[in-house]
């Protein structure tokens, strides 16, 4: 793909999994992390994806997916939990940068999805603002409970859902856009150990996801 071109966002997406399965193969490509690269977009960007992950120190975006300067728009909150400022740098990079696909990137052993399950289940909240992560996570939570889910990973896959519905109820920009076909919004899981990014939400993009867990 040169610098000019805009993927569809199903083109996007694959290009995505590639880096992933190099990644997990062990055998990484490193593309685009050249002076030439460099010098190509000093000018300006175009990223093929807007990427919205937890902030963990373990889920390098352009690592686990293989990729490097100008690819991916990055956008990183603690247990990608959503607020304004979130969602103003995912319009720009829908709107402005013409991004066709929006990632919402979680992880296993989610420290704010466990502070959200131990905060209901013994009512003891974080100080400061870790608060307000954990309590936005909550629902999330209470959700994958009232449909029978208790199970971390399924706790998790909800949490990922949730946070992708969210995004295309509360962006009017990202709704249209995906109405129009013109991209997509999915939500995938990280598995820490073995580097794996698995498909649990897509909106716009005419894949399968496996069963929810």
């Amino acid at each position: 793909m040169t610098e000019m071109q805009t993927p569809m966002p199903r083109d996007a997406f694959e290009l995505l999994l590639a880096g992933n399965e190099r990644f997990v193969a062990g055998a990484p490509e490193h593309p685009n992390q050249d002076a030439a690269r460099r010098a190509a977009t000093a000018p300006s960007q175009r990223p093929f994806a807007v990427l919205f992950g937890c902030s963990d120190s373990r889920l390098a975006a352009e690592i686990i997916f293989d990729r490097g300067l100008g690819d991916l728009f990055v956008v990183r909150t603690a247990g990608h939990v959503v607020g304004a400022e979130v969602l103003g740098s995912i319009e720009y990079g829908v709107d402005v940068l013409d991004c066709p696909l929006v990632v919402v990137l979680g992880h296993d052993s989610c420290g704010a999805v466990g502070a959200a399950c131990d905060a209901l289940e013994n009512g003891m909240t974080p100080a400061g603002y870790v608060r307000d992560v954990v309590e936005r996570v909550t629902s999330s939570v209470l959700a994958a409970r009232a449909a029978g889910r208790v199970q971390p990973d399924e706790i998790l896959a909800e949490h990922i859902r949730h946070t992708v519905d969210l995004l295309l109820d509360r962006s009017r920009v990202l709704a249209e856009r995906v109405a129009a076909g013109q991209a997509a919004v999915v939500g995938l899981c990280y598995r820490l150990a073995d580097g794996s990014a698995r498909l649990v939400a897509a909106r716009g993009l005419d894949v399968t996801v496996p069963a929810a867990p």
